[in-house]
């Protein structure tokens, strides 16, 4: 680990999320395990890193294993919410079972959770602090996947749940399913439009992701999400904007319920409204804090990170 700040393991690396973080990861001098479901000559697969344990020079673990939850192929059958529920609570014990028996000085465990936690109540606003409780699939969820990534009080480890917003950027979520019909000119809000869209765009979770290794002081649930409130119709049109297209084909909620089913389809036709609070009180840094900025970029290439020198200690 000669020259390195430090290791970082990081379950589900080769996803969307995963790919934007390890690259935050090696530009500031980390050195990089990426564990997969589909292991090749970049990355090891979950059996072997159970067989093997943690490499030695792990001073950070992250999960962001998940099954993608809105992809439109798989129905919302009791055999696909396994697997969804499987692929996040079952990846997270198995790295908190590893950082319990390991010989390394792990001193973070960050998690993936979701702003699916809250209810999406009207006039409520939600910080880290609000009461979470157990009200539908994608609640009991994160709750059980927070409770997967507690460690035992003896170890110095700190341990973070991000609560991710919907997450925009060009290469993966919902960016890439929108794409297509907003640049046909057939883009435009989710009936009834003025439902909360909590939202962060991918580079930023990745560095707050990033900030939640470095800073000391992070620690418990963190509000994955832009400092900006909007809804859904707000998204619609900042988005149609930067794509100089119109947004005036509204989706019914109807037609979502039946393509998505309503657990799943519930998630766009309600929403919450959700602060974070801690990463903007530890100093956290935004380089799209407003959907304007955030949809203008999704559809251009990757610029340099302004904040990639940035140290924490």
């Amino acid at each position: 680990m000669s020259g390195l700040r430090g290791h970082v393991v990081v379950g589900g690396g080769t996803g969307f999320v995963g790919r934007h973080l390890c690259r935050v990861l090696r530009n500031k001098g980390y050195g990089v395990t990426v564990v997969s479901r589909r292991p090749d000559m970049n990355c090891m697969g979950w059996q072997e890193l159970k067989v093997r344990g943690l490499p030695t020079e792990t001073t950070a673990v992250v999960n962001l294993a998940g099954q993608n939850i809105l992809d439109f192929k798989h129905r919302w059958t009791e055999e696909f919410k396994r697997v969804v529920w499987n692929s996040r609570i079952s990846t997270t014990h198995t790295l908190a079972k590893l950082i319990e028996r390991s010989n390394s000085r792990v001193s973070s465990f960050t998690v993936m959770s979701g702003v699916g936690i809250y209810e999406p109540l009207p006039g409520m606003v939600y910080a880290e602090k609000s009461h979470v409780h157990d009200f539908d699939f994608f609640s009991r969820m994160c709750l059980e996947l927070e409770q997967a990534g507690k460690l035992s009080g003896h170890l110095n480890c700190r341990q973070i749940a991000i609560r991710s917003g919907v997450v925009l950027g060009y290469d993966g979520g919902m960016v890439k399913n929108l794409y297509l019909p907003f640049y046909l000119g057939l883009g435009g809000p989710v009936n009834p439009g003025n439902q909360p869209l909590p939202w962060i765009h991918v580079r930023d979770l990745a560095r707050l992701i990033c900030y939640s290794i470095e800073n000391n002081k992070m620690n418990g649930a963190v509000n994955g999400v832009a400092p900006q409130l909007i809804t859904n119709q707000e998204f619609s049109k900042a988005f149609a904007k930067a794509m100089n297209r119109p947004s005036w084909f509204p989706v019914p909620a109807s037609m979502l319920k039946i393509i998505l089913q309503e657990d799943r389809a519930n998630m766009l036709l309600k929403g919450q409204k959700v602060m974070p609070n801690k990463a903007v009180s530890l100093g956290f840094q935004y380089i799209y804090p407003n959907i304007e900025l955030a949809c203008e970029d999704v559809i251009k290439p990757i610029p340099p990170d302004p904040f990639a020198s940035n140290t924490i200690n």
